[in-house]
C-alpha cells in the first residue's frame, strides 16, 4: 500500500489497539458512536482547513426507517445535493472493492461552477450502511488524493 500522507482526527472514537502486522502498523477505533464518522486530513491540516478530505460514515440501519436499502441512501444523497445546488453533476463510476471484496457504488458530485469534487462509495455491513468520500475544495486535489482514497478502500476489512 502506498504511504498515506494523511493525519487521523479523532472526533468521538477511540484508539482501541495498536499491533504491528509485518512492517504494517493496524490501528483499531472504537466505535465513533455521536459522529458516526472518521475522518482523514493532510498532514498539518485539520478538517476544516484542509484543501483535501476523506472520511467514513457508518449509518445504523434501526434508526434510519425512512431508508429501506442502499440504492433508497443513495437515492435520498443524490436528492440532498441537488437541492443544496443545482449546479452539481453527478455521475456513477466503477464500483470500488473493500480489503473483502465489497463492490460499493461510486459516484462522482462534481459542481458544475463552484463547490467541492467528490467521489463517495456506498456499502452495507451487518446493521450499518456505510458511506466513504473523498471531497476537495479544487478538481487538483480531488486528483491528487483519488489513489489515497481507493487504496484506503482496497484497505478498509469489516473484520481484522
Amino acid at each position: 500500500m502506498p504511504h498515506l500522507p494523511y493525519s487521523i482526527e479523532l472526533h468521538d472514537s477511540r484508539l482501541a489497539e495498536i499491533r504491528r502486522e509485518g512492517v504494517t502498523l493496524v490501528l483499531r477505533l472504537s466505535p465513533a458512536y455521536h459522529h458516526a464518522v472518521n475522518a482523514l486530513a493532510p498532514d498539518g491540516s485539520t478538517f476544516e482547513n484542509a484543501e483535501t478530505v476523506m472520511y467514513a460514515v457508518a449509518l445504523y440501519k434501526p434508526r434510519m426507517t425512512e431508508i429501506a436499502s442502499v440504492d433508497a441512501l443513495i437515492a435520498d444523497d443524490k436528492k440532498k445535493f441537488i437541492e443544496q445546488s443545482a449546479a452539481v453533476s453527478i455521475d456513477e463510476t466503477k464500483p470500488l472493492a473493500t480489503g473483502d471484496g465489497q463492490k460499493l457504488r461510486s459516484f462522482t458530485f462534481f459542481p458544475k461552477s463552484e463547490g467541492n469534487w467528490e467521489q463517495v462509495a456506498y456499502g452495507e455491513e451487518g446493521d450499518y450502511y456505510l458511506i466513504f468520500t473523498v471531497s476537495s475544495r479544487t478538481k487538483s486535489g480531488y486528483a491528487k488524493a483519488l489513489q489515497s482514497y481507493e487504496a484506503m478502500l482496497r484497505g478498509y476489512k469489516a473484520k481484522l
